[in-house]
């Protein structure tokens, strides 16, 4: 009974009453790591105690005057506010409900939840899960899942929603531990998320800011968006292979077969035979058929000229231009997986009306009650903590910290990366950061000859590495609840062990990379 009353040895190789288990350095490590950051409170909890965090900060900040020169215009001051003035409490209560609705992934874990819901009850996902064993050989599994990861920014945040848990499945039918599959392709689609093969909406997006910034020296500066193409194709595969590493001798050794097999129970996998029936045959047939006929509609929209998804729109709240079908990636995904998941249903004859397809959105929205309560408490914190300016306090700040290192450049581009990383565990925003930061590094690293494009690239890096651990981001809980259908105790604790050798490694691996790049000449990008 002791065993059970602390939980599931997630650390299977450490098992003290396995008199063989191996304890290497790394693996005693992470158990630490796993053990101090499970006995955290509940995720909620946590956000409510990082808000009373904001609110004391607001009110330090205010009462001794914290402010710096806000680099986008230097006559005026970034000035933290106090959040526990008369005004600042009315607009904590009032704004409360806002602040729910505005947290970042809300929208796009709800509406795409309908889709991916009747995708999955249907057997769509059950079906393509045994495909997917077939196709793809043992042995490259992990670096097929870190890659799709790593491409899945294509479609925005999409791939933190549907890749965990298919990458969690397909580990589960080979009988490997669901974490660790959870574990690879997280650090695909987070830690590298600014690499790609494609062009991306984020690209657009931050070369906007960092030419805004780079005509403070040249005023008519050009940052394409292609600036970082080059460096972004070349670190897909670079990211890929340390995915690869990590998950093959650091990860996967810490699950022995025990702990994988009680994983698999608890996570209810059941294959019922690897081989596809008949009928699952059909049903993915009709499901392609329909994916190809909606990708093709999507992409004529997106790319015929006068379409209603060409071009370019302005993001509201914003004057950043970004292309128009990144703005509509939310019911795209929803329509993406609801009707494929109904032609698979009505093959199947697993949906005979729609009353089945109602009922299978009903039962899938009845699984996120956990997530609605993370979410509601994380969206106050994160409001919370952009209101104070708290935000823009520390993202100048560490400008500033790296403006006063004065080093070269190959050891500036290296504390850029190291100094964003860090940033990055406290404002996850990427485009808030470097709204931030641009206006302080670009013209400050112009003036000793490092070009605008070198110095977003640096940023991107050392944005991607932390990504997978970042506390305030909006998907860290996304992904908590995709281990937690396999360890029902795992916390914040075992995420955490999970990932951070990931991003150690790329911190190391990538900011070196990044520096051979600049000291051979290559060009970043177009």
């Amino acid at each position: 009974m002791a065993t059970e009353e602390r939980g599931p040895q997630l650390d299977g190789l450490n098992d003290p009453s396995d008199p063989g288990a191996k304890r290497g350095l790394t693996t005693r490590l992470l158990a630490v790591v796993e053990r101090v950051g499970n006995r955290l409170p509940d995720p909620a909890t946590l956000f409510v105690i990082l808000g009373v965090v904001v609110l004391v900060l607001s009110f330090i900040g205010a009462r001794f005057e914290w402010s710096v020169a806000d680099p986008r215009d230097p006559s005026k001051s970034i000035v933290v506010d106090n959040l526990l003035d008369v005004e600042s409490i009315r607009w904590i209560l009032t704004s409360a409900m806002r602040n729910f609705l505005d947290f970042p992934p809300l929208a796009i874990v709800l509406v795409a939840m309908l889709g991916i819901g009747v995708a999955e009850r249907t057997g769509l996902f059950k079906a393509l899960l045994k495909l997917l064993v077939a196709a793809i050989p043992s042995w490259l599994l992990y670096p097929a899942l870190v890659f799709i990861g790593v491409c899945s920014n294509a479609a925005s945040d999409a791939g933190y929603v549907v890749l965990p848990p298919l990458a969690a499945g397909v580990c589960a039918m080979l009988g490997r531990s669901p974490l660790v599959g959870i574990a690879a392709v997280t650090f695909g689609v987070a830690g590298g998320f600014s690499a790609n093969l494609l062009v991306t909406s984020l690209d657009p997006l931050l070369s906007s800011l960092t030419q805004q910034a780079a005509q403070v020296l040249e005023p008519n500066r050009v940052v394409k968006p292609t600036a970082n193409y080059w460096f972004m194709v070349a670190s897909t595969p670079l990211l890929t292979l340390i995915g690869w590493a990590v998950t093959v001798w650091v990860v996967e050794p810490r699950f022995d077969k025990k702990t994988v097999a009680r994983q698999i129970e608890t996570g209810g996998v059941d294959d019922g035979g690897l081989a596809l029936t008949s009928p699952e045959k059909r049903g993915l047939l009709a499901a392609l058929a329909a994916l190809v006929v909606l990708g093709g509609t999507f992409a004529a929209c997106a790319l015929v000229e006068g379409g209603p998804l060409h071009g370019t729109i302005t993001r509201p709240g914003t004057r950043l231009e970004v292309p128009a079908w990144s703005e509509a990636i939310v019911p795209m995904i929803l329509i993406l997986f609801l009707v494929p998941g109904i032609a698979y249903g009505l093959v199947t004859r697993e949906i005979r009306s729609d009353r089945c397809v109602s009922r299978r959105m009903t039962e899938a929205m009845g699984s996120m009650g956990t997530y609605l309560v993370l979410a509601f408490f994380a969206g106050q914190t994160i409001a919370w903590f952009n209101k104070s300016n708290l935000t823009s306090f520390l993202g100048v700040s560490g400008g500033e910290a790296i403006k006063a290192m004065g080093l070269s450049e190959g050891p500036m581009v290296a504390a850029i990366v190291v100094v964003v990383a860090g940033l990055n565990l406290l404002v996850s925003s990427a485009s808030a950061k470097w709204a931030f930061l641009a206006p302080i590094l670009v013209p400050l690293l112009g003036t000793a000859g490092v070009s605008p494009e070198v110095v977003q690239a640096a940023y991107r890096v050392g944005d991607s590495c932390t990504n997978p651990i970042a506390p305030l981001s909006p998907y860290l809980v996304v992904i908590l609840i995709a281990i937690q259908r396999y360890e029902k105790t795992a916390g914040l604790g075992t995420l955490i062990a999970l990932l951070v050798p990931y991003c150690l490694t790329a911190l190391v691996v990538w900011t070196a990379f990044l520096v051979l790049w600049i000291s051979l000449g290559i060009p970043l990008g177009i």
